[in-house]
């Protein structure tokens, strides 16, 4: 771990369902070792939760933005806050 357990939540919006967003933020953060969750929202957007050293959570949030998927974001709204000591990593 790479400092403090932190949790960032992110509300990505744009053409971000049906295009493996879930499946590649829950890729990338689980070869990073961090736990949380994905899941599409109702109104079109998806909202990841994860919780790790803040150093390992901007590196999730770079390799997203990176990644074939990045380009369907139009906008992203970043949360940071305590952990909840979430335990594997959900997707829905």
């Amino acid at each position: 771990m790479n400092g403090p357990v932190r949790q960032v939540r992110v509300l990505y919006e744009g053409d971000v369902q049906g295009v493996g967003f879930r499946y590649t933020a829950r890729g990338i953060a689980n070869r990073l070792g961090l736990t949380g969750g994905v899941e599409n929202l109702n109104d079109g957007s998806v909202q990841l939760i994860a919780e790790g050293s803040e150093v390992d959570l901007n590196r999730l949030l770079a390799l997203v933005r990176q990644s074939r998927v990045g380009q369907y974001i139009a906008n992203e709204r970043i949360a940071w806050g305590d952990p909840q000591e979430l335990t594997g990593f959900y997707y829905r």
